[in-house]
């Protein structure tokens, strides 16, 4: 939110005025919905919708695309298996990505989040998002439930998680939701609610890691 707050320019989008940034690339370490941040700012109303969306097969209104369909059964194929079988022949690949998006589908449904890769690294299961634009207000919503598609893939495998990498193409917030940002950066750092330490990112922002997170409120490091 920071970044978009301190760089981003006037957009259009169509569900109204945007801000928007440059792309950004970052690693977490560990997340899980106990973090104080969002414990403070997040909305807790929305955990089950968003959750659902990601674990569920059908169209969840309001939403048009389910990341849980597109994961387990885009034309026919659940890529959740697929890459874990890609893996489990070669831990060494490189080549366990799974796309989200099909060609020529219609434009007001080519989801967010574009792909996700699987790496075994160190012996953990690290794993990069792809988003081609995300609204920074509420991307916690999807990192989360992001983090237990990442578990689900290292328990078939039997192995821990890694970091999570993401990329955001289009990083933006909605113009109507920037006083409330903005508010919420404000009130987190008179808090000592930081953003963890920093690391180099390699789209020339910062990557953060938040060690006070824990996947799904697990206690074992990951």
């Amino acid at each position: 939110m920071r970044h978009v707050q301190d760089s981003g320019r006037p957009a259009e989008d169509d569900r109204g005025p945007i801000i928007e940034a440059q792309a950004v690339l970052f690693e977490i370490a560990r997340l899980g919905w106990d973090d104080p941040i969002l414990e403070s700012y997040g909305d807790s109303g929305k955990i089950p919708l968003y959750a659902g969306k990601f674990s569920e097969c059908a169209v969840l209104p309001p939403f048009k695309y389910s990341y849980g369909g597109r994961l387990r059964q885009l034309l026919g194929v659940d890529q959740l298996r697929w890459v874990a079988d890609v893996l489990r022949a070669k831990p060494y690949t490189k080549s366990g990505w799974i796309s989200l998006t099909v060609p020529g589908e219609s434009p007001d449904a080519v989801p967010c989040l574009t792909s996700l890769a699987f790496r075994l690294r160190d012996g953990r299961l690290v794993m990069t998002a792809a988003f081609r634009s995300q609204n920074v207000f509420t991307s916690y919503l999807n990192y989360v439930p992001l983090r237990s598609i990442q578990n689900e893939v290292a328990g078939d495998l039997g192995v821990d998680c890694g970091s999570m990498r993401v990329f955001v193409d289009v990083p933006h917030i909605y113009a109507a939701d920037a006083a409330t940002v903005g508010e919420i950066l404000r009130l987190s750092e008179r808090d000592g609610l930081g953003e963890g330490e920093s690391t180099p990112g390699a789209a020339g922002r910062l990557g953060r890691d938040c060690g006070r997170l824990r996947p799904n409120g697990a206690r074992r490091a990951s």
